[in-house]
C-alpha cells in the first residue's frame, strides 16, 4: 500500500484524458457566477518535473502530452487544456506537467475553494509545498474516500469531485463505487469524475454494472485506449464514469477522442462515449 507514485506516469495518455475532461468540466462550472468547491480525493504532488528520474524512467509522457505539445490544427475544445500546459512551460521545451490540483488552482476564482486529500507522505509534502500557501486550498493527509463523505453536501451546493485512486488494492474497485453511491445520496447535484484504468476489461464491466445498480441517472462513460485490450500488459487505456456531466461534454469528447487517438496512437486505439444509465426525464 502507498507504493504508487504518480511521478512515474505524469503526462501519459491517461493523464491527458483525465485532465482534459477535468478542464472542460471546471470551465463549464466557471460560466456561472456562483462559487463552487473542487474536491480531489487522491491529489498527488500537484506538479511534476518531466526531467526527473521517475518520469525519465518510464517516459510515458512521450506518448501522451508530448504528442500534443507541438500539434497543429488542434480542436477548439482542447485549447483550454493546452493553454494550462503552456502556462507551466512558457518556452519551447516541455519541462513540467501539472497534476489535477494545480490545474484546478489555476482555473478557479478567488471565491472558489479546493479540498485536497493525499495519504502518501512524500506526495503530501510536495502538495503542501506546491499549493499549501494558497488561501483557497485545504490539504488533508487523510483517506480521500472517507474525507469526501465528510465534506458533503458543501456549503456552496456546487462541487466538482475527482476520484482517481491508484487501484493498487483490488478492494479499490468496490470502494470507489460504494463511496460514489453514498456521496450521491448526500449530494445528488454535484459532478463526480471517477477515473479508472483499463487493465482487465472484466473489471471495467463490473464497475459499470455496479454503477448501473445504484440507480443514479445519466452516468456518462468516457474511455480512451491507445492499445488493444490485453491481459498481462498493464494499463492499455483508461476512462471516466461521470455523474452529472456538463451537458456539452459528450459532444465535445465525440469530437476530441478521434483527434487524440490519431495523435497518440496513429488512429490505432479505440474509444467510448456513452451513457451507461438513462438520463433523468425533465
Amino acid at each position: 500500500m502507498l507504493s504508487y507514485r504518480h511521478a512515474f506516469h505524469a503526462g501519459n495518455h491517461a493523464d491527458v484524458l483525465k485532465h482534459l475532461v477535468l478542464v472542460l468540466t471546471l470551465d463549464y462550472y466557471l460560466r456561472k457566477d456562483k462559487p463552487f468547491w473542487y474536491i480531489d480525493t487522491h491529489a498527488g504532488g500537484g506538479l511534476y518535473q518531466l526531467s526527473s528520474a521517475e518520469a525519465q524512467k518510464t517516459r510515458e509522457f512521450a506518448q501522451g502530452i508530448q504528442t500534443l505539445w507541438k500539434a497543429s490544427d488542434i480542436p477548439e475544445a482542447l485549447e483550454p487544456y493546452r493553454q494550462q500546459i503552456r502556462a507551466l512551460n512558457p518556452g519551447t521545451k516541455l519541462n513540467y506537467y501539472p497534476g489535477s490540483p494545480w490545474l484546478a488552482a489555476n482555473l478557479l476564482r478567488n471565491t472558489d475553494q479546493l479540498r485536497l486529500f493525499e495519504l502518501h507522505p512524500s506526495d503530501f509534502t510536495a502538495l503542501n509545498q506546491n499549493l499549501g500557501s494558497d488561501k483557497r486550498v485545504h490539504v488533508s493527509k487523510q483517506d480521500g474516500l472517507k474525507g469526501l463523505l465528510g465534506l458533503l453536501p458543501p456549503i456552496t451546493r456546487r462541487a466538482v469531485t475527482l476520484i482517481d485512486p491508484s487501484y493498487e488494492l483490488k478492494t479499490d474497485y468496490n470502494d470507489v463505487i460504494s463511496t460514489l453511491s453514498k456521496a450521491h445520496q448526500r449530494f445528488a447535484t454535484g459532478t463526480y469524475l471517477l477515473w479508472y484504468p483499463v487493465i482487465e476489461r472484466q473489471r471495467v464491466k463490473q464497475m459499470a454494472t455496479a454503477l448501473q445498480q445504484t440507480g443514479i441517472p445519466g452516468i456518462l462513460q468516457l474511455e480512451y485506449c491507445p492499445l488493444a485490450d490485453s491481459t498481462g500488459m498493464g494499463m492499455t487505456g483508461s476512462g471516466l464514469f461521470i455523474i452529472n456531466p456538463p451537458w456539452l461534454l459528450a459532444g465535445q469528447m465525440q469530437t476530441l477522442l478521434p483527434w487524440l487517438n490519431q495523435q497518440m496512437a496513429h488512429g490505432n486505439g479505440h474509444f467510448t462515449v456513452a451513457y451507461i444509465t438513462p438520463e433523468k426525464n425533465t
